[in-house]
Parts: structure tokens; C-alpha cells; sequence
């Protein structure tokens, strides 16, 4: 066991894999997830009607960094629209291939999944939600008052999870992406996921919002707060934001 990163390093070498599924001629899976197509969805503020002030690069580098408390101001529908155009808005669709987005991804696959924890944001209700990019909206999953309290403890006791305007959490969908790299498409989830947040961070600053990345949390106890199964799909990557 005190190898394993070693060795998920090098049985990921392109010298171990096997040929793909789409070298093998299987279709390729969905775009996005479709479990939660079916219901209602919560149609967001487009990104062409999006009235956020713009922030010089260097400033908001500059400005960068993790926060972990936040004032009771809530976001608006608006800024949140803006943070999911900014770490997984759709530019272009080849329909039945790929997805151009705002955030890179090997070989266009974009296997990653976004989930949000609605704690404070004007006119949503507190409650789990999935994002769907190919339509800019929201579904809600779940809702009820024990949700950020369940957040927390799968988060290892951070309080800030609740306390948060809105929690990302970000799921890895496996096949999206070994489709085309086999096994060496696990690291690919992983820098996928570094782009994913940074750009939050990063855009975070033009709204008066901090954020915090974490990755310290219990995979089971989030892919068990998310209903999903840990293996097709499982948790990758969290990070609270609020306004500062």
C-alpha cells in the first residue's frame, strides 16, 4: 500500500495500456451525464446577458488565494451564471463528438461533472443541485436544512462547507475519458480538474468572492452525498465560495 502512487504512475505509462474503446470502434458515451435529464430545469442568466465588471488578469493573480470566511452577503443568479460559464461553459458543441469549453481538456473528452451545494444565492433554494452546460442550468437533486450539515462531516468537520455562499464539487464521469486514453485517462481527471478551479479562483475576483479548494473530504461519504456510485462516477475536487 505504500507504493500505490508509485505504482498508479506507472501502470498508467502508455507501455501498459490497452487499446481503447474507441480504437476499438465502441460509441463514444454521452457529452454530459443523463441520470439527471429529466428533471426541472432551472434556466440561468445567459453569458451574452451577463453585466459582471471586468478584472486586469495580473490584479486578480495577484489577489489570489484561498478564504475560508465570508460575509452573509448571498450571490446573485447572475454571479453564479458567471462562475459556471467560467469553469465549464460550453463555446461550441460538434454535435455527437465534443464540447469546446472555457477551461482545456484532453482531447476535448470534459469528463467532469459539476455539482453545487446552494447555501446563499438569491432566489435558489438551499439545496444540492447539478449543472448542466450544454444548457446553462441548474437541476435541483435535493434539498432540506441537514444537506450542508451531511457536507461538512463528508468534508471532515470544515465548517466553512456551510457557511459558504455555494460549494462546487466536481465528479469525474471514468468512461468519458478511458474511452479514448484507456487507464491513462485516470491522470487526465486529475489536471482537468486543476484548470477547472483555478479559473474559478481566478474569476471569483471580479465578483468580490474568495474561494477555497479542498481535498481533504471522505470520497465514500461525498459520492454518497452526490448518489453516485464511487466507481463510474466518483468525487474529485470541492471548493467553497462566498462573498469576502
Amino acid at each position: 500500500m505504500a507504493r500505490i502512487g508509485r505504482e498508479f504512475i506507472k501502470k498508467t505509462k502508455y507501455e501498459y495500456l490497452d487499446p481503447s474503446a474507441q480504437s476499438r470502434g465502441r460509441p463514444q458515451p454521452p457529452l454530459e451525464l443523463q441520470k439527471h435529464k429529466g428533471g426541472q430545469l432551472i434556466e440561468l442568466p445567459g453569458p451574452e446577458t451577463l453585466s459582471i465588471k471586468g478584472i486586469d488578469l495580473q490584479q486578480s493573480i495577484e489577489r489570489r488565494k484561498s478564504v475560508r470566511r465570508y460575509s452573509r452577503t448571498p450571490l446573485t443568479p447572475e454571479e453564479l451564471s458567471f462562475l459556471l460559464w467560467c469553469t465549464q461553459g460550453v463555446k461550441e458543441v460538434i454535435p455527437g463528438s465534443a464540447t469546446f469549453r472555457t477551461v482545456p481538456s484532453a482531447g476535448a473528452r470534459h469528463a467532469l461533472e459539476t455539482y453545487l451545494m446552494v447555501n446563499n444565492v438569491d432566489s435558489l433554494k438551499q439545496g444540492l443541485y447539478w449543472y448542466s452546460p450544454l444548457r446553462h442550468g441548474l437541476i435541483l437533486i435535493d434539498e432540506g436544512d441537514q444537506l450542508a450539515d451531511r457536507l461538512v462531516a463528508a468534508c471532515l468537520g470544515q465548517r466553512f462547507v456551510a457557511q459558504s455562499g455555494v460549494t462546487f464539487i466536481w465528479t469525474a464521469t471514468s468512461y468519458r475519458m478511458t474511452w479514448r486514453y484507456s487507464e491513462r485517462g485516470y491522470r487526465y481527471f486529475f489536471l482537468d480538474a486543476g484548470h477547472v478551479c483555478q479559473n474559478l479562483y481566478l474569476a471569483a475576483e471580479a465578483i468580490d468572492c474568495g474561494v477555497c479548494a479542498i481535498a481533504a473530504f471522505s470520497d465514500d461519504a461525498v459520492d454518497e452525498f452526490l448518489q453516485i456510485d464511487g466507481e463510474e462516477q466518483f468525487s474529485l475536487y470541492i471548493a467553497t465560495v462566498g462573498k469576502k
